[in-house]
């Protein structure tokens, strides 16, 4: 019987993803599941609706125990075979309030800010030191756990894991399963979906479809760069920055185009504000959603208490499948995000990169991509230059690494002089408190 702990088990609609997942897969049904969370009230909330899943799906087979709070952590994730990670600390309030509030003060704007960016940086450096946390529970209690990280900035915190720590881990999105068929049916091309043969490679949100087939072999891409130039060209639409990479770079990546707007130095300038209207980039995205998600979850959540009738059918979410593969030996495919052990021959080695995995009882394995194209490895170092040293300044704790993956961002660095980038920095250290206090 796997034990399952889920980490950040107050991200309730995602636990219950994840869970309602593992509920569903007959390898899986008998699970112990420990629910471990900082917050009380949001423990409680998922521990009820999971159990309602447990009752309603799977004939309540799974056992179900929450752990609240840190000094509860270490029985949480005792003997556990697989750790799921769903941590936001500090929350949208305050520190995503922050992280958006402070760089505007400067000029600097944003969409989404968890990934890269000033934004993905403050959050980097305010998790990593939970998830060394995590790491030191895991090797004492549960050595040969797999640690499967959903939480952003998936780069900075799957490699630090990756380089620092001896736990098994892999990163997963969620944006590797949908690429080729968000593309075919934006380009009115989903008759070619069934059967269809791909590559992606390359870094988390920025990963590239290097090849797209139909089933009979046809290469797509010269009619999806044919249709998406048009549709960029003729009508207004919600991923027009991707499209544009298509243009001028030949592919297309993972990742949606609010996220990548923010991603280089090319869209979102200051000097040039007639881009944000021109590309459609949806300035201040994720303090919108954060608002419409909190007040949507509590109207969902009130239904669902008060009816007890939630139910579930199995997502595409990796986490379920790599646990089913692990435990059964049955052989399944993901795009995980894992250490470049000269996989992609010109990135370095240190990077994290999302690639396809094996994996099967033995694990995750990796496979080898070889060189990707120069313009994509290189728009790719744009952003594991700041990742990198956002690592190494969690690690040395030194203040002029933050200064340092700040000037490296590529967005940052557009805008900003040097002297600014400092100055930001330091606002945003004093304004985070207690989450900065190493680097105070």
């Amino acid at each position: 019987m796997p034990k399952i702990t889920f980490m950040g088990a107050g991200s309730t609609v995602f636990a219950r993803n994840v869970l309602g997942d593992c509920m569903c897969t007959p390898s899986l049904r008998d699970s112990e599941i420990a629910l471990y969370d900082i917050d009380p009230k949001r423990l409680e909330e998922s521990e009820i609706i999971l159990s309602a899943i447990n009752k309603n799906t799977n004939e309540n087979r799974a056992t179900i125990k929450t752990y609240l709070g840190v000094e509860n952590r270490r029985e949480a994730l005792r003997g556990a075979d697989f750790v799921v990670n769903a941590i936001q600390v500090g929350l949208y309030d305050p520190c995503t309030i922050i992280d958006f509030e402070v760089p505007k003060k400067y000029g600097l704007r944003q969409t989404i800010g968890d990934t890269l960016g000033i934004g993905g940086i403050m959050r980097a450096l305010r998790t990593i030191p939970v998830m060394q946390g995590f790491a030191d529970d895991i090797q004492a209690v549960c050595p040969n756990a797999w640690f499967l990280n959903y939480t952003n900035p998936m780069a900075m915190l799957s490699g630090y894991m990756q380089r620092y720590t001896g736990v098994k881990t892999v990163g997963l999105c969620h944006s590797v399963q949908v690429c080729s068929e968000h593309l075919l049916n934006t380009l009115g091309m989903a008759d070619k979906l069934e059967g269809r043969k791909e590559t992606i490679a390359g870094i988390n949100h920025m990963a590239w479809l290097l090849e797209l087939y139909d089933k009979d072999g046809n290469d797509l891409y010269p009619e999806i760069r044919r249709r998406a130039e048009e549709k960029n060209r003729t009508e207004k639409h919600g991923d027009m920055v991707r499209f544009e990479y298509i243009k001028r770079l030949g592919y297309y990546c993972t990742e949606s185009s609010e996220h990548n707007a923010e991603y280089n130095p090319l869209f979102i300038k200051s000097r040039l504000p007639e881009l944000i209207d021109r590309f459609n980039i949806p300035l201040d995205e994720y303090p919108r959603r954060c608002v419409n998600q909190i007040e949507g979850w509590e109207k969902e959540k009130n239904d669902i208490l008060n009816d007890g009738k939630v139910t579930h059918e199995r997502t595409r979410e990796y986490a379920s499948y790599i646990m089913e593969a692990i435990v059964t030996g049955n052989p399944y495919k993901i795009g995980g995000n894992v250490l470049n052990t000269g996989l992609i021959d010109n990135l370095p080695a240190d990077a994290c990169v999302e690639v396809s995995c094996l994996v099967d009882n033995m694990g995750v394995h990796p496979c080898h991509v070889g060189r990707l194209p120069v313009q994509l490895a290189g728009m790719n170092m744009t952003n594991i230059n700041p990742q990198l040293m956002t690592i190494e300044a969690a690690v040395t704790k030194k203040r002029e690494s933050i200064y340092q993956a700040a000037m490296l961002d590529p967005h940052t660095a557009a805008e900003l002089s040097i002297d600014e980038i400092v100055a930001m920095c330091d606002d945003l250290i004093e304004a985070h408190g207690e989450y900065m206090k190493d680097y105070r």
